[in-house]
């Protein structure tokens, strides 16, 4: 080891700080790359010497702060940072994460005594209580901070992961939110919320392999649950309009024939593919409308289906509905 690596570990240098991708499922043409989202300032961050106290000694007294001693020459710390900071998401505010760079900050690693590195060391009430040292499995670190936090990785854990990866994703940060439906499958392989919300992130990246693959972990029980249940009718209805025609031809033979209503019937498929529900449902109730019996009620089984597949609280679900209603019973 280099003289300037000053505790004395067996790791070479490799120049600087790394950057990481996230790559999941499905082959190459279909795999949705996503840069590693940046963890939110309030769960994760850096701190120096001047701010270990703040970041640390005080911050412990209200939750388990984790510190990771780490630095820019170190292999093994690439390969532990990044799961413990995917950890640490799942775990809902439970823990935070603290990464301190000895190179810049040696005097905190000197004064706890710590000889090699990566180095983790928990810290409650201000004071450390428990560590390990080394890039362990993420299996263990997962274990380590249900021991920390005092927790037992039970259903509130979970309930509150999944709301964190909702809000992720409903603020556009999908990479996060795979990565903590990922983190509570390795914890609670049997979440179906979590199995649907994967499988959903997948086959919205173009990758209906791999959705396809995280479909069939759900156990034999639930495999007909709502929420799997309504990703499978979504790919379906996804496949059904890769194989129709051109919209613009579609609308042409609309114009010309209001009652084309096999044109209207496959210019709602594509209208839902692109994500115009309204439309799309609005195309269907008027075959309803015009004549039910059409293709032996095709067009209501139809928008059922997509009911199932969008939901039942969706605006376009509980519109449509309504008109649905109003047409059957009026």
């Amino acid at each position: 080891m280099s003289d300037s690596n000053p505790f004395g570990g067996p790791f070479g240098s490799n120049g600087g700080r790394y950057a990481t991708t996230v790559q999941y499922g499905g082959t190459d043409a279909a795999r949705e790359k996503v840069a590693l989202a940046e963890a939110p300032a309030d769960v994760i961050k850096d701190t120096t010497t001047a701010g270990f106290a703040a970041d640390v000694i005080q911050e412990s007294r209200h939750q388990p702060v984790l510190v990771d001693f780490w630095a820019p020459w170190c292999g093994p710390c690439k390969q532990l940072t990044p799961l413990l900071e995917k950890a640490v998401k799942a775990a809902g505010g439970k823990v935070k994460l603290v990464k301190m760079n000895i190179d810049d900050h040696p005097s905190i690693a000197g004064q706890l005594g710590i000889q090699s590195i990566p180095a983790v060391i928990a810290f409650k009430d201000g004071q450390p209580v428990d560590g390990f040292m080394g890039a362990i499995p993420e299996s263990q670190i997962t274990q380590f901070i249900q021991k920390v936090g005092g927790k037992n990785g039970g259903a509130p854990q979970v309930a509150e992961a999944l709301a964190a990866a909702a809000e992720a994703r409903d603020t556009g940060d999908v990479q996060t939110a795979a990565d903590i439906y990922d983190a509570i499958l390795e914890q609670a392989p049997e979440t179906i919320e979590a199995i649907a919300g994967l499988g959903d992130l997948l086959f919205e990246a173009g990758d209906a392999e791999g959705a396809e693959a995280v479909l069939a972990r759900a156990p034999e029980a639930k495999k007909d649950a709502p929420q799997l249940a309504a990703l499978r009718a979504k790919m379906a209805l996804a496949a059904q309009a890769a194989v129709l025609g051109n919209p613009a031809e579609l609308e042409r033979r609309l114009a010309e024939n209001p009652g084309d209503h096999q044109a209207r019937f496959e210019l709602a498929m594509i209208q839902n593919a692109k994500g115009d529900r309204m439309a799309a449902a609005d195309n269907l109730l008027a075959i309803i409308k015009a004549d039910r019996s059409w293709n032996d009620d095709g067009a209501r089984t139809q928008l059922l289906q997509l009911f199932e597949a969008w939901g039942m609280t969706d605006e376009a679900t509980l519109s449509a509905r309504r008109k649905l209603s109003s047409l059957l019973f009026s």
